[in-house]
């Protein structure tokens, strides 16, 4: 019997869900590792190797460990939800000329119901991931809050956790940083694991090319969406474009056209096949519509209640008001941002307490 009780950990086969599954054993818990397969890259035509959780030399690695240290480990395929859902909703956001976050989707609506699934079933009390974050507690509500790590944050992919399941999630690296992630797994006889590279592409996408993707992905998609405008706000044509899908807003290289000053996506209209340019000051935006607002700290987001929002995985932020109407939350930024792109992850801040989040719909100027 175990001192602490019985946890299913994530394992990827990377160094930090090895490291965290690594830690809970150390610390007394009866382990049970599970790798889920979500993704066969063969499947989508993709040129490159696969590499990262879903390769079979990761799901070996993370066998390795278990074997090591003599607790169970399963590996779970779920690939058909997975691809039902993620890869469906990430082609259809970007035929609707927005631009998904598939990461954000899949620890929301996949990942954690696969785990609780699981869980359950083994008689897990608690699930155990390798994110960079931790858990806090106000008003019997349970939050995300930034890890030690100012650079490996993962809080803003976290967002959309209910409370379910954060009451039954545990973040043992959230008090660490990377190095010192490191030297634990070189200190445990990991020498190789010590010094794996990060995998920072969507899972499905390893290669990168996501435009490739969608081709492989949407039959007749070039023929559908080739020689589209490029056009001002004024409505002049400034050139063709391969496409709508093809681009996102704040996108500057890669348009195929030379202008006298930089000139950037500033709007998306699928329907017409057009693609709006225009200049920095154009792009900038003061304020945005946020929807599929998911509420930790309080019950609901605060109407007129100050936050830093951050619009993108590597923003550092911006202080604003939110203005909650009980359909969708309306951020006024005090400062001007640029790229705010339907689509994307809004998550507000006090501190490095996560409020909520949601999903953008709009960026508008005041």
């Amino acid at each position: 019997m175990s001192k602490h009780g019985k946890v299913l950990v994530a394992m990827s086969g990377g160094i930090d869900s090895t490291v965290a599954a690594m830690m809970m054993h150390e610390q007394g818990y009866e382990v049970i590792g599970i790798t889920m397969k979500t993704w066969d890259y063969a499947n989508s035509g993709g040129s490159s190797k696969e590499t990262g959780c879903c390769s079979l030399d990761s799901i070996n690695d993370a066998r390795q460990v278990s074997v090591d240290k003599g607790f169970h480990h399963f590996i779970f395929d779920i690939r058909e939800e997975f691809g039902d859902y993620v890869i469906d909703n990430f082609v259809d956001e970007y035929m609707a000329g927005r631009t998904p976050n598939p990461c954000v989707l899949c620890n929301t609506h996949i990942k954690w119901s696969a785990l609780l699934k699981r869980a359950d079933a083994l008689d897990c009390e608690f699930i155990v991931t390798g994110h960079y974050a931790k858990i806090g507690e106000h008003l019997d509500r349970k939050f995300i809050i930034k890890s030690k790590d100012t650079h490996k944050d993962q809080s803003y992919v976290l967002w959309g956790l209910s409370q379910e399941c954060l009451n039954r999630s545990m973040f043992p690296l959230g008090d660490f940083t990377k190095p010192e992630v490191r030297q634990m797994a070189f200190d445990w006889g990991y020498t190789d694991l010590s010094k794996k590279g990060e995998s920072y592409e969507i899972c499905f996408v390893p290669d990168n090319d996501y435009r490739g993707f969608l081709k492989r992905k949407v039959e007749g998609l070039e023929e559908r969406v080739d020689g589209g405008l490029f056009v001002n706000k004024d409505g002049e044509i400034l050139g063709k474009h391969k496409g709508y899908p093809f681009y996102t807003i704040g996108q500057r290289r890669g348009l195929g056209l030379a202008f006298g000053e930089p000139m950037y996506v500033t709007e998306i209209q699928p329907e017409q096949n057009k693609v709006i340019l225009g200049t920095m000051d154009e792009l900038l935006r003061n304020g945005m519509t946020v929807g599929q607002i998911n509420s930790m700290k309080y019950p609901e987001i605060p109407d007129g209640l100050e936050a830093v929002t951050q619009i993108r995985y590597n923003d550092p932020g911006t202080l604003s008001v939110l203005k909650n109407d009980g359909a969708s939350v309306g951020v006024e930024f005090y400062a001007n941002v640029k790229g705010v792109a339907p689509g994307q992850s809004a998550v507000f801040y006090e501190g490095d307490h996560v409020i909520g989040g949601g999903l953008i719909r709009s960026g508008r100027k005041f």
